[in-house]
């Protein structure tokens, strides 16, 4: 945890209190057009309350305005518009880091051997602490990635644990259906094995988490393309979020 006391490098930031700032940011965010009036005004009332409940930092420097929280918060109660706020109880930070930036790993193989090695990161969640984010000005330097909805579905993934692609499921959904239909993972990284081109971002080959994580970024970005290649995924992830993009569109 040394490397993000680093990070945490300023007091906590004021949040911002004019409706303005979060219509400004609510414009950037062209996939927030899947949801319904109703919803947004939703949207909109919970990002206010989550500004109100997390504190923000800057890293290495980074001003934060008023914009990037409002950006940054829209976007992370996205995931739980229908699951409540509750769901990020527990923790309170988000450090903002000026683009890219480094985590340092120690990590212990089979035989007992320490390797120690560095990371290049836009992202990380930690297990009842913070969320670190990178903030790029250019969303385009995202390459279709979005990080927040990234990491905030890597926390719902730690409600029940390690962040395994198996979050708390809720009831009337099926652990089994899940399985059967997020199994599409093994399918997912043979392709990328093959260099396909997969049209989602490889990263989601690297741990069933990070499958679980992407796929969430392309059901609330992109969800015609996510129900066109994985309809199956598709329809477990409307079950888990308790929300339909493609259906709220029409």
């Amino acid at each position: 945890m040394r490397w993000l006391k680093r990070l945490w490098s300023s007091s906590p930031i004021d949040q911002p209190r004019s409706d303005d700032v979060l219509a400004e940011a609510e414009a950037a965010l062209p996939f927030l057009r899947y949801l319904t009036p109703e919803s947004l005004v939703r949207l909109r009332q919970m990002a206010t309350t989550f500004l109100a409940r997390k504190e923000f930092a800057g890293a290495a420097g980074l001003e934060i305005t008023a914009f990037m929280q409002a950006s940054i918060a829209l976007q992370a109660c996205l995931p739980v518009l229908e699951l409540g706020l509750e769901a990020y109880d527990g923790w309170v930070g988000i450090v903002v880091y000026p683009g890219e930036f480094v985590i340092p790993r120690r990590e212990i193989d089979e035989d007992g051997v320490l390797h120690e090695y560095t990371e290049d990161a836009l992202g990380e969640a930690w297990d009842g602490g913070p969320v670190v984010l990178a903030w790029l000005d250019d969303p385009d330097e995202y390459e279709g990635a979005n990080v927040v909805v990234h990491e905030f579905a890597h926390k719902l993934d730690m409600l029940n644990g390690d962040a395994d692609g198996l979050p708390p499921l809720h009831a009337g959904m099926s652990v089994e259906a899940w399985d059967a239909a997020l199994g599409a993972y093994e399918h997912f990284c043979e392709r990328v094995d093959a260099g396909e081109d997969t049209e989602i971002d490889p990263y989601a080959s690297e741990h069933p988490a990070e499958f679980f994580a992407v796929l969430s970024e392309v059901f609330f970005v992109e969800p015609a393309l996510l129900r066109a290649i994985y309809p199956d995924v598709y329809l477990q992830l409307a079950q888990f979020y308790r929300q339909d993009p493609l259906h709220a569109a029409k």
